[in-house]
C-alpha cells in the first residue's frame, strides 16, 4: 500500500465539506438534510435546516427517513445468503423460479442483481406514474408491479447492457419469499436487521404509510408523470421554486409499496452507516461470498471505466 496516498485519503477539510453540503442543500431547496461521515479519526456530522417547510424544529441524525433504493442492498444480501446456503445459484435462470418472465431461460439471477437483465422498469411506465399521482395511498402488491413490466419491451438482450430496473429487485424479492416460505419483511428482519441489531431500521408492512418518530417531512416539486421524461425540474419551474411562488407537494405519507423490495425500507443516518460497515466488514456473508460481492461492481458504461460502477445490488462512485 502507498502510505502517502492512504494518509492523504484520511485528510478531511471539514470547512470545505460544510460549504459544499450547505450549498447543495440550498440549491436543491430542501427544508433539511444531514450528513454523517465515519472515519478512522472519528465521526463527523453536519445538519442543515428543519424537519418541515416553515417549521422550526431542526433535523437530526436520529430522524427516521425512507431510504429508497438502499433497500436493494438488503434484498441483494438475502439473495446472496441463499446462494451461499446452496438454495439457488447466481447462474440460475430466472425461469427456474418464475416461468412467466419472457426469455427467462436466458436471464440469470446474477443479471437481475446487477441490472443487466434488460427487463423493463415498471417505475418508468405511464401506468404506474399516473396511479401514483391519482391514488397515492394505493397499496401495491408485488405481483401487480411485475404484471406492469413483463408485457413491455425489454431494453436489450440479457447481459448486453445496463438499465436500472426495479423489476429485477421485485422479482428477486418474490423469489426469496418462494424459497423461504415467508414474507420478505420477515426474511429481512431475521437475516439482516435483527442479527445486526438495527433496532431503528425496518421493512414496514406494505399497508403502512407512517414513519417512526422523530422524522422529517418529504417533498417533491414535480408529479410522477413528469418524472418519466426527466428527473430534473424544468427551468421555468426552478425559477418559480427559487422565487417561492411554487411550493412542493408533501409526499411523506404516500404509500411506498410501489417500491417494495426495491425501496420500502426505513432507517436513520447512524444505522445506515452501521449497515455500510456491516457490508464492508464481512458481517453479512461468508468470506468467499463476501469477496464475490465486493468485487462485483463494474462500469455501468463500458466506455467510461472511471464512471459509476454497479454490481450485485451494490454501486460504487469515485476512486475510493
Amino acid at each position: 500500500m502507498n502510505t502517502a496516498a492512504s494518509t492523504a485519503l484520511l485528510l478531511l477539510d471539514k470547512a470545505r465539506l460544510r460549504e459544499i453540503f450547505e450549498t447543495q442543500a440550498d440549491q436543491l431547496l430542501v427544508p433539511g438534510a444531514v450528513v454523517l461521515l465515519r472515519t478512522p479519526e472519528g465521526d463527523f456530522s453536519l445538519s442543515y435546516g428543519v424537519k418541515r417547510l416553515g417549521g422550526s424544529s431542526p433535523v437530526s441524525l436520529a430522524d427516521h427517513i425512507r431510504i429508497g433504493s438502499i433497500t436493494k442492498t438488503w434484498t441483494g444480501a438475502v439473495i446472496l445468503q441463499l446462494v451461499q446456503e446452496g438454495r439457488l445459484k447466481l447462474g440460475d435462470p430466472v425461469s427456474k423460479y418464475r416461468p412467466d418472465v419472457p426469455n427467462g431461460d436466458n436471464i440469470t439471477i446474477e443479471q437481475m442483481l446487477s441490472m443487466r437483465s434488460g427487463l423493463y422498469n415498471y417505475s418508468e411506465s405511464y401506468e404506474l406514474s399516473l396511479a401514483l399521482d391519482t391514488t397515492p395511498q394505493r397499496v401495491w402488491k408485488p405481483e401487480e408491479l411485475v404484471a406492469i413490466a413483463l408485457p413491455l419491451p425489454v431494453y436489450f438482450a440479457p447481459g448486453d447492457g445496463f438499465h436500472y430496473s426495479n423489476t429485477n429487485t421485485v422479482l428477486l424479492g418474490l423469489i426469496a419469499e418462494k424459497l423461504e416460505g415467508k414474507p420478505l419483511g420477515e426474511i429481512i428482519q431475521n437475516r439482516i436487521l435483527g442479527p445486526l441489531g438495527l433496532t431503528q431500521t425496518s421493512f414496514p408492512p406494505s399497508g403502512s404509510t407512517d414513519l417512526p418518530a422523530p422524522h422529517p417531512r418529504g417533498y417533491m416539486f414535480m408529479n410522477n408523470v413528469l418524472t418519466i421524461a426527466t428527473t430534473k425540474l424544468p427551468a421555468d419551474l426552478i425559477a418559480r421554486a427559487q422565487a417561492g411562488t411554487l411550493l412542493p407537494n408533501d409526499y411523506t405519507n404516500s404509500n411506498p409499496s410501489w417500491t417494495w423490495a426495491a425501496g420500502q425500507g426505513i432507517s436513520t443516518a447512524g444505522e445506515l452507516a452501521r449497515w455500510a460497515e456491516a457490508i464492508t466488514g464481512g458481517k453479512v456473508l461468508n468470506p468467499e461470498m463476501q469477496k464475490i460481492w465486493l468485487d462485483s461492481p463494474r462500469p455501468v458504461n463500458p466506455g467510461d471505466p472511471g464512471g459509476a460502477l454497479y454490481g450485485l445490488a451494490l454501486t460504487k462512485f469515485g476512486n475510493l
